[in-house]
């Protein structure tokens, strides 16, 4: 059991928690690497509604899915796993799906405040924020100012209401666009943590933290499938 007297939100992984002091109120976190990253928020998910003192904080969470990556089945496994109901868990989970890139906006700059004060939330998931950017329909410089944009007003809530944002880049073919948004998003987010595999098994990086230098963490000593870094507790 972890504690949370700092009002941190932690992973629950006791290999991460044991090094990394968790999230906090304020921080706007890019997560991005190995492709787990598809599945590591709904960790998040679930543990921000878990009692402070189990390392949670008792609160619901706004999920903005930019990828269709949210997976009810795999947050409903997730809930089981911490003990708690599946169909509780998820009623807290108030996701809003994007197919667009200006869709994804219009959800970030018109209705993600609303939300926030409508539902108490202190977790804000967007889920694999750069794809729908990657649109050939999305068209170069005004793309990336868009772009821009959304993610600084990402960070201005983060700070300014006091809630986590944390926003997940998922693996995809690497262009000059995609390096340049990756860039906008790593240079705003204050914390920048990598998911890698090497030698079979994977790695949790924080490349950037205002509180922290980085370091690596093997999450096993051993072959680490994704179906055991799901496992494993």
């Amino acid at each position: 059991m972890h504690t949370n007297n700092g009002r941190r939100l932690s992973f629950g992984f006791e290999r991460i928690d044991e090094a990394f002091p968790g999230l906090q109120k304020g921080d706007f976190a890019a997560l991005y690497g190995h492709s787990i990253c598809r599945k590591l928020p709904f960790f998040l998910c679930v543990r921000c509604q878990l009692p402070l003192r189990m390392g949670g904080l008792d609160s619901q969470v706004v999920y903005i899915d930019g990828g269709n990556t949210f997976d009810p089945y795999g947050v409903s496994a997730i809930a089981q796993d911490h003990g708690l109901e599946p169909e509780n868990v998820l009623d807290r989970i108030h996701v809003s799906r994007a197919f667009t890139a200006y869709q994804l906006t219009a959800l970030i700059f018109e209705r993600l405040e609303e939300a926030l004060k409508k539902y108490d939330a202190r977790l804000v998931i967007v889920s694999d924020v750069v794809v729908l950017f990657l649109d050939k329909d999305v068209h170069g410089g005004k793309g990336i100012d868009l772009f821009k944009k959304m993610i600084g007003h990402l960070s201005d809530l983060a700070s300014r209401r006091r809630v986590i944002v944390v926003a997940s880049h998922l693996p995809h073919a690497s262009s000059r666009r995609s390096r340049f948004l990756e860039s906008i998003l790593f240079g705003n987010a204050d914390i920048v943590l990598k998911i890698t595999e090497s030698g079979g098994a994977l790695c949790f990086v924080p490349e950037k933290h205002p509180r922290l230098l980085p370091f690596t963490t093997l999450l096993s000593s051993e072959t680490v499938t994704m179906d055991m870094f799901m496992e494993a507790r």
